[in-house]
């Protein structure tokens, strides 16, 4: 394998840290995307040798930010106290915008233009506006030009029901609108495509859950950095964990996306989450300058295409493009991440890499891998059990991914998404402790 497939300077993954995922309750939380990534950057930067403004740019992922956190990186980058000469820009990439940024980060101190970035991801899905339809808004235009009682009186009168109809930004943003169909029922498809049972579904989930209670329990989310509200409430882990799920449970779930005959449930999808994860990057200089301890390196990264229509495959093809241009197969990896968007997307996901077809048909391989062995796939749970802030999961499943490494003292890993749209991202890292 060669030193890097960036192409360039050996890239250094620092340290990183994130919040707790909370699940959303129906109502905009207690943090807004840009008080998430101080919580997750400030503990972060304070244990560092070397102050803020230290740093060569801030780059931060982020699907939807609010009206007052435009280019909500360079909002992060000051209150964090990087000072005004430190560069800061937003990246979006749907569900890998946190990926993307770690990318961008790599690229930069790969190529020399930077040598120490500050890269992660930031969502708070609950605060995901509530918009005004066309014709309210039309409406509205109207009655701003009205200039006596008359004609406002009159501009009343054209008041309908249909007016008062909103849009929920957070549903259409996940739905695809090339192919008309929801992120969900791209699940659905793919489900079907590959015969993953809704029982098989039911299982992922409950196991997800399982995981993640255990990962808590024996202390191994260490990477979660303790936040409060303004009220003084305190936030130490993951909130959506149901210690108590089980098939029986599960099974009670109405389908959401295809009624009534459909597999894909609440309870075995992602939970809609507010949350924020960092990764600080550095190149060889500024790891002896500052005599720093990497966590790991990253060997390459990899963006790959399919139809809209079968988005959930994204990790299938970013994978297997990782691995062909690395020369490796699924043995040399030690453990997984496939980010966990749907139980029935990442179960198609395995069955698509061990199936002969779709390796011969959609990736023009010889051959299907081996199988991806599920004792070393999202062992610590995933977004079924802990939640996915779109922005955030691209950075938390590259933070974690080093941390499985370094507590099994295991080598090398890898780290993936689906993205709306029809893509998929993937990472190769090393663990070098």
């Amino acid at each position: 394998m060669s030193k890097s497939n960036l192409k360039g300077r050996v890239v250094y993954l620092v340290d990183g840290s994130r919040t707790p995922f909370l699940k959303a309750q129906g109502k905009p939380g207690p943090f807004r995307a840009s008080d998430l990534a101080i919580a997750a950057g400030r503990p972060l930067l304070i244990r560092q040798p070397f102050e803020p403004d230290a740093l060569d740019e801030v780059i931060l992922g982020c699907v939807s930010s609010g009206p007052d956190e435009a280019n909500i990186a360079r909002i992060a980058a000051l209150r964090l106290g990087c000072g005004y000469k430190v560069p800061a820009w937003t990246v979006h990439r749907n569900c890998a915008s946190g990926m993307q940024s770690v990318d961008s980060a790599a690229l930069n101190i790969a190529t020399g233009r930077s040598d120490l970035v500050l890269a992660g991801g930031t969502e708070a899905m609950s605060h995901h506006p509530v918009l005004l339809n066309d014709t309210m808004i039309t409406w509205l235009g109207d009655w701003s030009r009205a200039k006596n009682l008359s004609q406002r009186a009159s501009q009343l009168a054209k008041l309908r029901p249909g007016h008062f109809k909103i849009i929920i930004a957070l549903l259409r943003g996940l739905s695809d609108p090339i192919v008309g169909l929801s992120m969900g029922q791209t699940a659905e498809i793919i489900a079907h495509r590959f015969d993953i049972s809704r029982e098989m579904m039911d299982q992922f989930a409950v196991n997800s859950h399982q995981r993640l209670g255990s990962a808590i329990e024996e202390g191994w989310l260490d990477e979660v950095e303790a936040i409060f509200d303004n009220k003084g409430k305190l936030y130490e882990q993951d909130d959506g964990l149901r210690t108590d799920s089980s098939i029986e449970k599960l099974a009670k779930l109405r389908p959401v996306f295809d009624r009534p005959t459909g597999k894909v449930t609440a309870g075995n999808s992602a939970q809609v989450t507010d949350g924020a994860a960092w990764l600080l990057l550095a190149s060889a200089s500024m790891v002896k300058k500052y005599k720093l301890q990497p966590l790991g390196r990253l060997i390459d990264s990899q963006w790959s295409a399919l139809d809209p229509s079968q988005m959930g495959l994204g990790p299938v093809h970013a994978m297997s493009d990782l691995l062909q241009r690395n020369e490796m197969v699924t043995e040399d990896i030690d453990y997984w991440e496939i980010n966990e968007a749907f139980a029935a997307q990442v179960l198609a996901c395995q069955a698509a890499w061990q199936d002969k077809d779709y390796c011969r048909e959609a990736l023009g391989l010889e051959k299907a891998y081996s199988p991806i062995p599920s004792e070393i796939l999202n062992v610590d749970g995933g977004g079924i059990s802990l939640g996915h802030p779109v922005g955030a999961s691209g950075t938390r499943i590259l933070l974690h991914l080093l941390k499985t490494l370094q507590r099994n003292n295991k080598k090398y890993g890898v780290a993936s998404l689906c993205i709306g749209g029809g893509q998929g991202g993937a990472m190769l890292l090393e663990n070098l402790s």
